[in-house]
């Protein structure tokens, strides 16, 4: 019973850490998705001069 019970708890960290690094590659895609559009309007701003 004992080894369930640890086997419960490793595998709910486990689920904790792949939600966790889910949410940064999300983050970062995010980030980087606003950083190109924002690198786009200044060339469109740049290229109006």
């Amino acid at each position: 019973m004992a080894e369930k019970a640890v086997s419960s708890t490793r595998q709910r960290i486990r689920f904790s850490f792949i939600r966790e690094f889910t949410m940064a590659d999300v983050a970062f895609v995010v980030t980087m998705v606003a950083v190109f559009a924002l690198v786009a309007f200044v060339a469109k701003g740049v290229a109006k001069l």
